[in-house]
């Protein structure tokens, strides 16, 4: 029968390991403070606060802050979290303040009377009264719900009217406002977001949605961006070719072409003074020739609102640059 070798050295080190890890373990739940009766020694432990010294006890049973249920995955969190909206900048009290529902019915669903539907219409008043204290919250309740009206009309995210919004706060905050029309400046602010965040929206598009008109909208652009000193890179005419490539539904083959004419037009600088969205809708409708797809110049007039004569002027500037360089290339 094999005997078994028993090290008493070892096992005196990893008793005295283990101890000294309780010890350690011990004093890391451990904190020490003053007492406010002896001055003694305070220990904090197990959620219990006491005096070494008097036994005086200052704390315990400790309010737990987090949430009363559990949750094991992350669907379980969001559908056991009762947490309010989070804060935006698209709301001018960033939505921190509360809302009376319009709906005159009871928690139970039952119609309020006629008495008690006139005590909340009186409180809804108020309620708005203090929300929108003076004219500078009341400008901005106006200005942001007209860039919200606007984005929501051509379909620009979320994110880059939160933009929109922090460039608006800021026109007011440096009194840019004096002298111009809310629209307008809320208009401008929403055509520098999308310049920034690089979304395929023109400022023709958004004086269509707008309630002023191109020439107002460009004259407060201008005067906001100088005013503000916001970077503005030149616009990108490559931003707008796949979203009226897929309004024209062309064909692939079509769309790599025309990115192809554009791409080069701008190493060349074609671009140069030249409107994105006439550039855009020219490399299109050359794209099409050149792999012989039926698309007319109405056609892509029609579905991109540029005139006919810019598309005949720009496709032929990029068909001849590429004309150009094709023959350079093969003599080369």
């Amino acid at each position: 029968m094999p005997h078994t070798k028993f090290d008493s050295t070892s096992s005196t080190a990893e008793g005295t390991k283990a101890q000294s890890t309780s010890e350690r373990t011990d004093q890391s739940t451990e904190t020490t403070t003053t007492c406010p009766e002896c001055d003694g020694r305070l220990i904090v432990r197990n959620d219990q606060t006491h005096c070494e010294d008097c036994g005086l006890v200052v704390d315990e049973d400790r309010i737990d802050h987090g949430p009363e249920w559990r949750a094991f995955n992350a669907t379980e969190k969001n559908e056991k979290s009762r947490v309010g909206a989070p804060t935006t900048n698209m709301l001018h009290d960033r939505g921190l303040s509360t809302t009376i529902d319009w709906k005159n019915k009871d928690g139970y669903g039952s119609t309020l009377s006629a008495r008690k539907r006139q005590q909340f219409q009186r409180l809804r008043t108020w309620d708005e009264r203090f929300r929108t204290r003076d004219a500078t919250e009341r400008n901005l309740k106006h200005a942001l719900g007209e860039i919200d009206r606007m984005g929501s009309a051509l379909g620009i995210p979320d994110a880059t009217l939160e933009t929109a919004s922090v460039i608006y706060r800021r026109a007011l905050e440096e009194d840019l406002l004096p002298g111009r029309s809310i629209e307008g400046m809320a208009t401008a602010a929403l055509n520098a977001a999308v310049r920034q965040t690089g979304v395929p929206r023109s400022i023709d598009e958004l004086a269509t949605v707008s309630r002023i008109d191109y020439l107002e909208a460009a004259r407060a652009y201008r005067y906001l961006v100088r005013e503000l000193e916001l970077p503005m890179a030149p616009p990108d005419p490559l931003e707008y070719l796949p979203r009226y490539a897929s309004a024209l539904e062309i064909t692939a083959e079509t769309e790599r072409r025309a990115h192809d004419l554009l791409e080069g037009g701008m190493e060349a600088g074609l671009h140069s003074g030249k409107h994105p969205v006439g550039l855009a809708a020219a490399a299109i409708y050359a794209g099409s020739r050149l792999t012989g797809e039926t698309l007319t110049q109405d056609d892509v007039s029609d579905a991109i609102d540029v005139s006919k004569v810019t598309i005949r002027n720009r496709y032929q500037e990029l068909l001849e640059h590429e004309i150009t360089t094709s023959d350079s290339t093969a003599a080369d």
